[in-house]
């Protein structure tokens, strides 16, 4: 099975603060083929770039993320919980990550830097005109067909999918359930992203959702013992921190 995505989880969380452009651009050198991060809105309207609903764990700061100005946010230090390396590095803004890939996205970057696309996960809650502001960034630089669109979230999908019809949609589950083809045909899905012992569990529902020309990556599989047996369930890619390592175990095996 050739052919199948690298997601750079976070970025390159293995080696560079999750999240931040280090990590990213990590990524992007590792090999991924997705670059995953996740968009949270501050109190002053303006989408970054962090995964957990507070600043906390990985920053100096304290606080929810919706309840913090852009100023508030700008001036946190992202890169020190992880490595003194990485003082002062910032939280960074959509924009900026979208300035960041959009060269690796439409490839006008070196040979030596594969084509990449970006796994955009909206965190909730996120309003309509989060959404909005959100998916206008994508679509102002050109990356909406280089964007699969996720979320935890279906009301959050489905408001994605309202604003932008064309871009791809994806919903992240902890398992799936009975309902998983159906709701996944009800929200266009192109990707159901579930944690990986949902595959592992359930290799049945993977081959009905890949027969509705449904693909599923899923979350997050560091171990490498892990990686041929997700494979041979049928999956579309795999969603982990170890971009470097994934991309020189699916090049060995004709994976990639």
């Amino acid at each position: 099975m050739a052919g199948l995505h690298r997601v750079a989880h976070r970025g390159y969380s293995a080696v560079a603060p999750e999240n931040t452009l280090p990590a990213l651009a990590a990524g992007v050198l590792a090999g991924a083929t997705l670059i995953e991060f996740d968009v949270r809105t501050t109190a002053d309207g303006v989408p970054v770039v962090i995964h957990d609903r507070t600043v906390d764990r990985t920053t100096g700061g304290t606080g929810h993320v919706w309840e913090l100005t852009l100023e508030e946010i700008s001036g946190l230090d992202a890169g020190s919980w992880f490595s003194p390396a990485y003082a002062g590095i910032r939280i960074p803004l959509l924009r900026e990550v979208i300035d960041l890939l959009r060269p690796y996205a439409v490839g006008v970057t070196p040979d030596a830097a594969p084509p990449i696309e970006l796994l955009l996960e909206i965190k909730p809650p996120a309003t309509p005109e989060q959404v909005k502001v959100i998916l206008g960034q994508v679509t102002e630089a050109g990356l909406l067909d280089r964007t699969v669109v996720q979320s935890f979230d279906p009301e959050v999908v489905r408001l994605a999918g309202e604003v932008a019809p064309d871009v791809r949609l994806g919903l992240l589950r902890h398992g799936f359930d009975g309902e998983q083809l159906r709701v996944a045909q009800e929200l266009r899905l192109s990707y159901v992203n579930p944690s990986l012992r949902a595959v592992l569990a359930d290799p049945p529902t993977v081959a009905a959702l890949a027969e509705a020309g449904v693909g599923v990556m899923p979350w997050t599989p560091n171990d490498m013992s892990l990686w041929p047996a997700l494979v041979d369930a049928g999956v579309a890619g795999l969603i982990n921190d170890r971009t470097g390592e994934l991309t020189g175990w699916m090049v060995a095996r004709g994976l990639a």
